[in-house]
């Protein structure tokens, strides 16, 4: 198996080389480059060409969503910083991460989060999604009500389950999942998965 091109941007030299030790622990990842600011880190991107960019938020310029739009999503983006705020947490998603990791995460779920997030998959923390909901009140109501199903399918991906998985686990087919998740991002105007997982936290259709 070719190992996972990985690229972690953090403004602290201290958290770069813990995080390059941890991951190079893992087989499947090989850390291919290190930057401390936005502009580094596009530089890096480019000569680089990851597989998976873990950045924190707040550091020199470009820095938090607007680094992260940048570079997502041709490459999937991860965020790991110790900011837990609804002004940290919702912009970087909704500006194309593909998820968004506390600093105190545990070595494994940090592991299983890159490698989520390398196949495109959703990986929101369990206390960033607790986060969404105590933090942001519902907006603007719906416009279309989602379906009992496609609230069960919503759940599973906020849960990290793939599109297999949920299927399994509803008894319907991959490809059912997959037109719910169609609509679901229809309904709730939204792009993605992660982006559909934040918005219904933030609306109270996910609690």
């Amino acid at each position: 198996m070719t190992p996972l091109r990985l690229v972690v941007v953090d403004d602290h030299p201290v958290v770069r080389d813990g995080l390059r030790g941890m991951l190079g622990t893992q087989p499947d990842f090989d850390v291919v480059g290190e930057a401390a600011g936005g502009t580094e880190a596009l530089a890096v991107v480019r000569a680089s060409r990851p597989d998976v960019v873990l950045t924190d938020l707040r550091m020199p310029e470009p820095s938090g969503a607007a680094l992260i739009r940048l570079i997502a999503p041709e490459t999937k983006v991860l965020v790991l910083t110790t900011h837990d705020t609804d002004s940290d947490v919702l912009p970087a998603i909704e500006a194309g991460a593909v998820g968004y990791l506390l600093k105190d995460a545990p070595r494994e779920e940090l592991f299983r989060a890159v490698r989520a997030a390398a196949r495109g998959e959703t990986v929101l923390a369990p206390s960033v999604a607790a986060l969404l909901l105590s933090r942001v009140r519902p907006q603007r109501p719906l416009a279309a009500q989602l379906s009992a199903r496609e609230r069960e399918v919503l759940a599973l991906i906020a849960e990290g389950k793939t599109n297999r998985e949920a299927a399994a686990l509803l008894h319907i087919s991959e490809a059912t999942v997959k037109t719910h998740l169609l609509h679901i991002y229809a309904k709730l105007e939204v792009p993605d998965r992660a982006s559909a997982v934040a918005a219904a936290y933030r609306r109270g259709i996910l609690k």
